[in-house]
């Protein structure tokens, strides 16, 4: 990945992340991942997507399914660009937790468990950032190994 590329540039080719991309063309949203932004983007990757329940990425897939896939993939997304350095900084001046609102409306919640970055997701799944601050033209992308459901 380059930072002088943005998002969906750096997307497209990183070979762990085919199905997340797949997902932003089916729901539209390649257009938004390109433009100015910033976004931070919390990426998960295909292992992530394959942790789901059987079928349910090829029923996301379906065209009917678009808007549902819409809300989900932008749940992944902050508006503005957030490092590790910003999310500590909200977490601590939280006493522990951050709350965050996605451009999908629905909050996220951060914590630090050890050494490793935590997402709770609103129905209290975790996800951890496993590689950090891979910085675009356009924000920041966090990789982490879950998708986040709200």
């Amino acid at each position: 990945m380059y930072p002088s590329k943005n998002i969906i540039e750096n997307a497209v080719n990183s070979k762990d992340h085919t199905t997340l991309v797949a997902a932003v063309k089916a729901a539209g949203l390649v257009e938004t991942l390109q433009s100015a932004g910033p976004f931070t983007v919390f990426a998960p990757t295909n292992e992530a997507f394959n942790m789901l329940p059987a079928g349910t990425v090829e029923n996301l897939l379906k065209p009917e399914n678009k808007m549902l896939l819409t809300g989900i993939l932008t749940y992944h997304v902050l508006a503005g660009k957030y490092d590790t350095d910003d999310l500590m900084k909200l977490i601590k001046d939280g006493k522990g937790t951050a709350e965050l609102k996605t451009v999908q409306g629905e909050p996220l919640w951060l914590m630090q468990k050890g050494k490793k970055l935590i997402i709770k997701d609103k129905k209290g799944a975790m996800a951890a950032i496993t590689i950090k601050n891979v910085y675009q033209k356009n924000g920041v992308i966090h990789v982490i190994d879950h998708v986040l459901m709200y």
